[in-house]
């Protein structure tokens, strides 16, 4: 594809806001939000070291500010050896060099907060790089001051240290082998869930958790507004440390042993009320929660009794694989509209969803559930339709509002995600799969797709780089850049500015109850929000073909948004999406 499609011509029509459905409460401010997540990285590098920064951020603040977005989730500046890209921290209250410094994200701080935005920073504690002080301290002796602070077991009975089947129990990393790693010095094993480089804190120390709390209210002292928290459903672990299903990997699974542990709701609670309600005003707080159900996120999330704003469940992104991610199955409008439907109704009463298609450890929407060829602009702004009109608070992933797609990734030499060289070095090693078919599953889901720069015009490395980028920029950043779509009436940038646009102008759209229509079409998602304010209709055909479906509520109905010119109500074109108010009811 050379040039934008042409087809498509947006239809918007404003929403005009009522003062009683806008003016919401302080407490729940978050409800009515778009955040947006800047992987630092990869978003834009001023000094030209190929290496995005907290200056590249700055200098392009008025592109997320125009976007009409209200919070800016950015994701680790932290000190770090940089092994799984910042998620491994030597030092939670400094800035990593590559980054910058504490000085350049003090003014970010106050950028994002003078364009009337908040800010919040990725809090990684089930884990930090084994080059943390702490860390270093506890490896050497089993009476250091902090001996107790990462999670040590000592080797099987009968069996010597460091030697196979020695480990503590069956348990594999997330990014492949053993999660037990050998300590000669201690004479004793540290557990791992990731990396053999991001040992995990044993958060059953009180003292650990004091030092958690401290580091945290010293940046929302600093002015950050809050915390997307980093595996945080995994904090607590069965102290039994049992054995778990043997994988394909030779493995065992030890989820069930640590996703939903005993102490979970304790620990959070504790957070809760030592950090988040000593504070003056509302502080934001989503949980990345992989394996969470639908009812332990009620529990969660629930404003009576809950510790979160909301979690980032798994669910819908797992359906196009059969448990291992790598292994690609077909996933359906139908398993969509099932797994989005049964979360919309577990929370409908009393807890709060988060709602993504895309961040930095999942590949891009528009490639993975679109048509990324002959229906990119169509398929992008229809997959934002159906998202953002749920109950929930949406999330942009960095690109998304310009319909970036997947990398290419000609040959195994253009990664760079530690989780994806450690697969194909286990698959084609150890599980004897052929390297071309490994390939394809890395095309298809690795963390790199995401990860590529942000395409700001069509010139050399897209704008993202006067240096040699990190990661290679995608060929189709000569069409496909912010320069071509901010001030086009007609590209997916403005139309995520309207889309976010009407979720602001309408509280139905935060407070409304959710009713799925169609449930069982197959390629057509359509659903109804509902509020004393009035009545909302989204429909969408999520498909290449056209299709026609019959809708009583169609009569009647004003066309508010639609990413198509305008058809007969009753036939949507490919990946035809639309937004309608419905009469009032009597």
């Amino acid at each position: 594809m050379a040039t934008i499609p042409s087809r498509r011509a947006t239809v918007y029509r404003t929403m005009e806001a009522n003062p009683a459905e806008t003016d919401r409460p302080d407490s729940d401010w978050w409800k009515s939000a778009v955040v947006y997540q800047v992987y630092p990285r990869s978003f834009a590098d001023s000094n030209g070291d190929g290496i995005g920064d907290l200056r590249g951020i700055i200098e392009h603040l008025d592109h997320i500010q125009l976007l009409g977005i209200d919070v800016v989730w950015l994701s680790p500046v932290y000190r770090s050896p940089q092994d799984d890209n910042g998620y491994d921290i030597s030092d939670y209250q400094d800035v990593d060099p590559v980054f910058g410094t504490l000085a350049d994200l003090d003014e970010l701080v106050t950028g994002i907060h003078l364009r009337g935005m908040r800010i919040i920073l990725d809090l990684v504690v089930n884990h930090t790089s084994d080059e943390h002080a702490w860390f270093q301290d506890s490896r050497t002796s089993r009476t250091s001051a902090h001996a107790d602070w990462y999670v040590w077991r000592d080797p099987r009975p009968g069996t010597t240290g460091g030697t196979p089947g020695a480990e503590p129990n069956n348990w594999g990393a997330f990014f492949g082998g053993s999660a037990w790693e050998w300590e000669p010095a201690r004479g004793q094993y540290y557990l791992h869930l990731f990396s053999k480089k991001q040992p995990d804190l044993n958060w059953d120390n009180d003292v650990v958790r004091a030092a958690v709390y401290g580091m945290m209210t010293s940046w929302l002292d600093r002015g950050v507004d809050g915390f997307r928290m980093d595996v945080i459903n995994f904090i607590s672990k069965d102290p039994g440390f049992p054995d778990g299903a043997v994988l394909a990997n030779g493995y065992g699974d030890g989820t069930p042993f640590f996703s939903y542990g005993p102490h979970i709701h304790d620990y959070l609670a504790e957070m809760k009320s030592t950090v988040f309600d000593t504070r003056p005003t509302t502080v934001f707080t989503v949980g990345e929660m992989p394996t969470v159900t639908p009812e332990q996120a009620a529990r969660f999330t629930d404003a009576r009794t809950g510790q979160l704003n909301m979690v980032f469940q798994f669910e819908h992104v797992d359906l196009d694989h059969d448990g291992v991610k790598w292994n690609h199955r077909p996933a359906t409008v139908l398993d969509l509209k099932r797994s989005f439907g049964r979360w919309q109704e577990a929370l409908a009463e009393h807890g709060w969803n988060s709602l993504y298609w895309s961040n930095h450890d999942q590949p891009r929407v528009v490639s993975r559930w679109g048509n990324d060829r002959e229906y990119w602009y169509e398929s992008a702004t229809a997959l934002a339709t159906v998202l953002h009109l749920h109950r929930g608070t949406p999330y942009v992933y960095q690109g998304e509002e310009l319909g970036m797609t997947n990398g290419t990734f000609a040959t195994l030499d253009e990664f760079r995600d530690i989780e994806s060289l450690n697969y194909y070095d286990v698959a084609t090693n150890t599980l004897g799969l052929a390297p071309d078919d490994v390939l394809t599953g890395m095309r298809r889901i690795s963390r790199d797709n995401a990860r590529l720069p942000v395409h700001w015009d069509g010139g050399a490395h897209a704008g993202f780089t006067t240096g040699e980028p990190w990661m290679p920029v995608h060929s189709n950043h000569t069409w496909l850049n912010a320069a071509a779509q901010v001030g086009d009436p007609n590209s997916v940038y403005t139309f995520y500015r309207r889309l976010i646009g009407l979720r602001h102008s309408s509280r139905i759209v935060v407070d409304g109850t959710f009713t799925m229509l169609l449930a069982d079409h197959p390629t057509v998602y359509a659903f109804i929000r509902e509020s004393i304010d009035g009545r909302l209709l989204v429909v969408a055909n999520l498909s290449d073909e056209p299709a026609s479906v019959e809708l009583d509520e169609l009569d009647g109905a004003e066309l508010l948004l639609a990413n198509h010119a305008r058809t007969p109500a009753g036939r949507f074109d490919p990946w035809d999406a639309r937004v309608y108010r419905l009469p009032r009811r009597g």
